[in-house]
């Protein structure tokens, strides 16, 4: 598929950039949390979002109301849907499986669409419409005619890895589950073993959503049993459960928390020694991330501030593949909250920091 990509952070700034009155198609994959994210943003603006699922519309009748009589006239009206805006203040609607609808379900969309009328009655000025979309082999969907296509500006939606460890991490979820994800980045969508557009049935395989229904399994138990395994393997698959028991079980890495607290204790830089790249990143990731989420007092403040300095001249010095990685994070500007951090609390590492990456380029 040839239409753009966009991780959260360019879809939130896709929005603000994009007029109100062109309609937007998010192409992406079920469970990557498309309304969630939506309705976070615009409820910073105060506008409400409107899901409509049009997947389990069986008539138009469920779209636009249901026929009565106008008393006045005598004539035939539409008494709005329960969701219908009466107050005259903007929404957005959210057109959610818009490509699971009944054709006469989307012949009613093509109105709404084009003149932003619904059975007569306009939306409100400012008003937005928004779809989603899934695409690929493995779903049942409704083709949709081209004059309707051409009424939204197309984006394939692709949050990344990143970008749901971070919310993970608000969220509260399991730190088993975050830490899986981090060291297994493959497993967040799919099987990696599996063919690419491949009908899976009912065979389970992990998604974004699930991963969050795992953590609400394992959440509070320290150690986890078979039955256990079993009701992960009903979420994520048999596959996915194995091995994330097995990353539950096994050693764990140092966090960034315990790099910022202490670089200097021994567990710490004797862990560092023998880690790879890959566990590396996973630790400068962890860094970043600790940094954005958690409120940091003027007494962490400077504990952060030189252990974060001595981290990073280890690195330089004896990983300097894993150096590149920090450096190129913060560059990245990702973790708007840690930059922060970084840049008032530790004002010498922002210059190496800039330095080190220019310096491999």
């Amino acid at each position: 598929m040839s239409n753009i990509s966009v991780n959260i952070t360019e879809l939130k700034q896709l929005l603000e950039a994009t007029p109100a009155s062109h309609n937007i198609m998010l192409v992406g994959n079920h469970g990557i949390g498309k309304s969630e994210i939506l309705t976070e943003h615009f409820k910073e603006s105060g506008m409400p979002v409107i899901a409509l699922f049009l997947g389990q519309m069986a008539d138009p009748g469920d779209l636009i109301g249901l026929p009565c009589k106008d008393e006045q006239t005598g004539k035939t009206d539409f008494m709005p849907p329960y969701w219908f805006p009466t107050d005259g203040k903007p929404i957005v609607l959210f057109l959610d499986e818009l490509n699971r609808a009944r054709p006469e379900i989307l012949q009613t969309v093509m109105d709404l669409a084009l003149n932003r009328k619904l059975a007569g009655k306009m939306l409100p000025e400012g008003s937005r419409i928004i779809s989603a979309v899934n695409a690929g082999d493995q779903y049942q969907l409704t083709d949709l005619d081209p004059a309707l296509v051409s009424r939204f500006n197309i984006v394939n939606f692709k949050p990344t890895a990143e970008e749901w460890l971070l919310w993970a991490r608000k969220a509260g979820l399991d730190q088993r589950v975050i830490s899986f994800i981090d060291e297994n980045r493959l497993w967040l969508d799919k099987d990696p073993d599996a063919k690419e557009g491949a009908d899976t049935g009912l065979d389970k395989t992990p998604d974004r959503r699930a991963w969050k229904r795992v953590s609400d399994i394992v959440s509070g138990k320290s150690d986890l049993k078979e039955i256990d395994a079993k009701i992960i393997s009903s979420i994520v698959g048999a596959k996915a459960a194995s091995a994330f028991m097995q990353n539950a079980a096994k050693r764990k890495l140092i966090t960034g928390r315990e790099v910022l607290t202490g670089f200097d204790k021994a567990k710490v830089k004797d862990a560092l020694a023998e880690y790879g790249i890959h566990q590396l990143s996973v630790v400068n990731e962890g860094i970043y991330r600790h940094l954005e989420v958690e409120k940091v007092s003027d007494k962490e403040a400077k504990v952060y501030a030189d252990n974060l300095m001595s981290y990073f001249e280890y690195l330089t010095k004896k990983r300097k593949e894993a150096a590149a990685h920090f450096a190129n994070i913060y560059v990245q500007q990702t973790y708007q909250q840690a930059i922060a951090f970084i840049a008032t609390k530790c004002p010498m590492l922002v210059m190496m920091l800039v330095s080190y990456v220019k310096s491999i380029k």
